[in-house]
């Protein structure tokens, strides 16, 4: 699958991975400094953006994806960085082809499997009707009963546009990603990665436990992970500054 990207920057390739139901467009505020250092490709991940859709939604197919990416684009030992769904993406391919890349970072997601917990966000998602919506607004509000959080309304809404027709649609391929929601938590599997990798988890997040340690050192020998004080799921969002030292002080170590 031919995933849409976009670049910046110059020097060793850095690919970055968003997480479920967001898109490149979420990373710009920490694109801009990291292209300081890097040639930095942000992509889509298929089923969201502006990538193709399909009714298979899996990490090995995700993984495969990346792996395309990288040959199309005549990529050699790049550092990857994975957030959340991005994370497990990432993991998968250095487990499935670790000769693939030189480091790796994974934000807030462990390799453990982790049962599926969206389902507020897809009642909101679901609850709007797309044939009938006039505006931005009328679909917040029909959001608003099953998603309290502003923020967590606005990530989502980044995600509606306005079809050719004239109507609304949704950039992400909904029916595929709710039909396949098991596998957003599948745990990630594979022959384990010795390079250099870094796990940055939020303080307040609970998706990186004391109990992951393990596996994650089971899988990642060479790995370490690091706190973000005050960060919660959404580290880069949160703290970029912090979040963007973090990632450039261990890739140039």
């Amino acid at each position: 699958m031919k995933l849409n990207f976009r670049q910046a920057g110059e020097g060793k390739p850095l690919i970055i991975l968003h997480g479920l139901f967001g898109s490149g467009d979420n990373w710009v505020t920490v694109t801009k400094p990291l292209a300081e250092h890097y040639h930095v490709y942000v992509l889509d991940q298929r089923n969201h953006g502006r990538s193709p859709h399909s009714p298979v939604h899996s990490y090995l197919s995700m993984a495969d994806d990346l792996l395309e990416f990288i040959s199309d684009n005549k990529i050699e030992n790049p550092y990857i960085l994975g957030h959340s769904m991005g994370g497990k993406t990432a993991m998968q391919l250095a487990l499935n082809h670790s000769d693939k890349l030189e480091k790796l970072v994974v934000v807030d997601i462990s390799p453990r499997y982790y049962k599926p917990h969206h389902q507020d966000v897809i009642s909101g998602l679901s609850a709007v009707d797309l044939e009938n919506i006039k505006s931005r607004e009328e679909a917040e509000t029909a959001m608003l009963p099953y998603l309290a959080e502003l923020g967590v309304r606005q990530f989502l809404l980044k995600n509606l546009y306005r079809s050719e027709s004239g109507g609304f649609a949704w950039r992400m391929n909904l029916d595929a990603i709710v039909g396949q929601i098991e596998n957003i938590g599948m745990e990630n599997k594979g022959v384990p990665f010795t390079k250099p990798t870094l796990f940055l988890r939020g303080e307040n997040s609970n998706y990186i436990q004391e109990k992951d340690h393990e596996i994650i050192k089971n899988l990642f020998p060479n790995s370490n992970i690091q706190t973000i004080a005050g960060a919660g799921h959404w580290v880069q969002a949160e703290k970029p500054r912090e979040f963007v030292e973090a990632v450039v002080t261990f890739l140039n170590s």
